[in-house]
C-alpha cells in the first residue's frame, strides 16, 4: 500500500476514529486504527466491539493496500509531523514507512484482514436532524445519565420519535432530563436506549452548524450515525426504558419565574463553602416575590435573596445544588420557571413551549424555622 495525504487531513481522521480504540482491551488487533486503501478511498477505523468509527480521508493512493496499525503511536507520530504531505508505504512483511518532508518513521504494522470492522448493516428510512441540534441536544441531557453500572437501562439515553416528534430522555435516580424536537423530515416510529459512551463522542465528532445534517439509523441492536465523511455505529442497550409519563404531573401549587443566571450565580457561590462528596442541601425559600437561598457546612454559612415572580403557595424545599447547576448550565433562556408541589415532590424546570424539562428530586432539610 502507499497513499499520501495533507498532515492537518490526516490528524482530523485518527482523531476522530481514536474515539473508538479500546483503553483496555485483550484483543491486539483492536488497539490498532486500520487505514484501507483497498477499494479507491483512503478509509480509517477503529472498533471497540461496542462502537466503531470509520472517516474517509482525502488524499491520493498510489498503490492499493491495507493496514492496520497501533494506534496509540501511529496517533503520536502523524501529530508530531511538520505541516506537509504525509506519505504512508506498506511491505508485504507490513513493515510501514511515514514520510514528511524529512522525518522518516518505519513502524510494524499488523494484518488488516485481522481487523473487526464495523458491522455492516442494511440502512432503512433515516432520521435526519441538523448536526447542531443533535449536539445541543445530547448536552443538554447527557449530565443525567448514571454512570454506575447497576441499572445498565440508566447508562443510556432514550431516543424515541413518535408522531415526527424527537424526545430524547436522561435519568439517573435522581433527576430526570427531557428534551424535545420537531422533526423537520418524516420519520418511522422508534424507541431505543444509546450508549452514554457513543453519544459523548458524537458530540466531540461533530462540527456543523444548522445547515449540516446528519443522518441516524435504528436496527434491532444497533444505531448507524452518519455525517460529513464519518460513520458512527454503536451498540444499543437492550430492555424496556423507564416509564416516566406518570412523572410528568401537571399539578403544582407553586410556580417561579426567575432570571436563570442570577439563579445559577447564587447556587454556583454558595457552593464555595461545600466540600466534594458533601451531601449539604441548598435550600429554597419563596415567599411573596422574594427567594431566599441559603446553605450551611462546618466552613459556614451563605443567604442571599433573588427577586422573582411568584403564583401560588409560599414553599421552602431543599436541593442538591450540583443537581440544579448541571441543569441550569445547558439552558439557554434567560428566564426560567419553576414548578413545585410540595417540600416532598420533585421541582420541573421547564419552558412553555415544552422543548425541555428538567426535574429535580429534593433533598430532606432541617426546617431553621420549625418549632
Amino acid at each position: 500500500m502507499k497513499i499520501s495525504c495533507q498532515k492537518a487531513d490526516l490528524v482530523k481522521g485518527v482523531n476522530i476514529v481514536s474515539k473508538a480504540v479500546p483503553t483496555r482491551t485483550t484483543m491486539a488487533i483492536l488497539e490498532c486504527i486500520l487505514i484501507d486503501a483497498s477499494s479507491g478511498e483512503i478509509k480509517l477505523t477503529a472498533n471497540d466491539m461496542e462502537i466503531g468509527i470509520e472517516t474517509i480521508v482525502s488524499g491520493t493512493i498510489h498503490e492499493r493496500g491495507i493496514i492496520a496499525l497501533d494506534a496509540k503511536k501511529f496517533s503520536e507520530i502523524v501529530r508530531k509531523l511538520p505541516e506537509n504531505e504525509v506519505t504512508i508505504e506498506t511491505d508485504t512483511s507490513f513493515k510501514t514507512s511515514i514520510t514528511c518532508e524529512k522525518a522518516k518513521f518505519d513502524i510494524i504494522g499488523k494484518s488488516g484482514e485481522d481487523f473487526s470492522y464495523i458491522p455492516v448493516i442494511q440502512r432503512n428510512q433515516p432520521i435526519v436532524i441538523s448536526q447542531l441540534t443533535l449536539r445541543d441536544i445530547i448536552r443538554q441531557t447527557i449530565f443525567s445519565v448514571a454512570d454506575n453500572e447497576n441499572n445498565k437501562l440508566m447508562t443510556g439515553e432514550l431516543i424515541e420519535i413518535k408522531d415526527n416528534k424527537l424526545k430524547v430522555v436522561a435519568l439517573d435516580g435522581h433527576r430526570v432530563s427531557i428534551r424535545n424536537v420537531e422533526l423537520k423530515n418524516p420519520a418511522n416510529d422508534v424507541k431505543v436506549v444509546v450508549p452514554k459512551k457513543t453519544l459523548n463522542e458524537i458530540i466531540k465528532i461533530i462540527d456543523g452548524g444548522i445547515d449540516d445534517e446528519v443522518n441516524i439509523f435504528v436496527t434491532d441492536n444497533h444505531i448507524i450515525f452518519e455525517f460529513d465523511q464519518t460513520t458512527v455505529v454503536s451498540r444499543i442497550i437492550e430492555g424496556e426504558f423507564f416509564k416516566i409519563e406518570q412523572m410528568l404531573s401537571a399539578d403544582y401549587e407553586t410556580k417561579v419565574k426567575i432570571n436563570k443566571r442570577e439563579f445559577f450565580d447564587c447556587i454556583d457561590r454558595a457552593t464555595i463553602l461545600v466540600n466534594e462528596g458533601d451531601k449539604k442541601p441548598i435550600i429554597v425559600n419563596a415567599v411573596d416575590n422574594t427567594m431566599s437561598l441559603s446553605i450551611s457546612s462546618f466552613i459556614g454559612t451563605m443567604n442571599e435573596d433573588i427577586d422573582i415572580v411568584k403564583e401560588g403557595k409560599d414553599i421552602m424545599i431543599g436541593f442538591n445544588p450540583k443537581f440544579v447547576l448541571d441543569a441550569l448550565k445547558v439552558i439557554d433562556d434567560e428566564e426560567i420557571n419553576l414548578f413545585m408541589l410540595n417540600a416532598k415532590s420533585p421541582c420541573f424546570i421547564k419552558d412553555d413551549a415544552g422543548s425541555f424539562i428538567y426535574i429535580v428530586l429534593p433533598v430532606n432539610f432541617n426546617n431553621p424555622g420549625a418549632n
